[in-house]
């Protein structure tokens, strides 16, 4: 339930966010560990992180338009390939920021970044964790995924993509390796 709280909460206050320009703007989300976050070591349980990514993404679909592009055409987000990096746990009541962006595109996929930020004892950033995530939006319709090329034209958007960095470049080919694989 905890979820769709946090749900319903991420839509009801989207506009007083802001709008970010695509597609390379960071989307901020300020949290709090709750009770029902935690596993039985009294930290974040890791299964959360990935679920709070989820409304990490939610609002960057949100607050640069996308949104209204997936429920017009009924366009399904999907995760195909993710990696964490655990850093620092986050405990009951800590307070933390998750910052999602996009890196790199190419045909049908983005590789998005979501990082877990919180302030240590002095104030300073500390990094709790690091995710990488491919991700396309599915067309059940045609049965296939969107070119990012269209998606970008939904949000008036026509820029490159980046270079992948050499971090991203692994993550992609060890997902490839994997897809070979299986």
């Amino acid at each position: 339930m905890n979820l769709w709280l946090r749900l319903l909460w991420l839509v009801a206050t989207a506009r007083l966010r802001g709008r970010l320009s695509a597609p390379f703007e960071v989307s901020r989300l300020p949290f709090r560990v709750w009770p029902h976050d935690l596993d039985t070591s009294l930290h974040m349980n890791n299964g959360r992180y990935w679920t709070l990514m989820d409304l990490g993404r939610t609002d960057l679909m949100l607050r640069m338009g996308l949104w209204r592009a997936v429920l017009r055409h009924g366009w399904t987000p999907v995760i195909s390939a993710g990696k964490i990096r655990f850093r620092r746990e986050l405990r009951f009541w800590r307070a933390f920021t998750l910052e999602t962006r996009i890196l790199c595109w190419a045909e049908t996929w983005l590789v998005m970044e979501h990082r877990l930020v919180s302030k240590g004892s002095s104030g300073q950033e500390v990094t709790n964790a690091v995710a990488l995530v491919k991700a396309g939006l599915y067309d059940r319709k045609t049965k296939g995924f969107v070119p990012v090329q269209t998606l970008l034209g939904e949000i008036g958007s026509d820029v490159p993509s980046p270079s992948p960095s050499a971090d991203v470049q692994a993550f992609l080919d060890a997902e490839d390796a994997m897809r070979r694989a299986t």
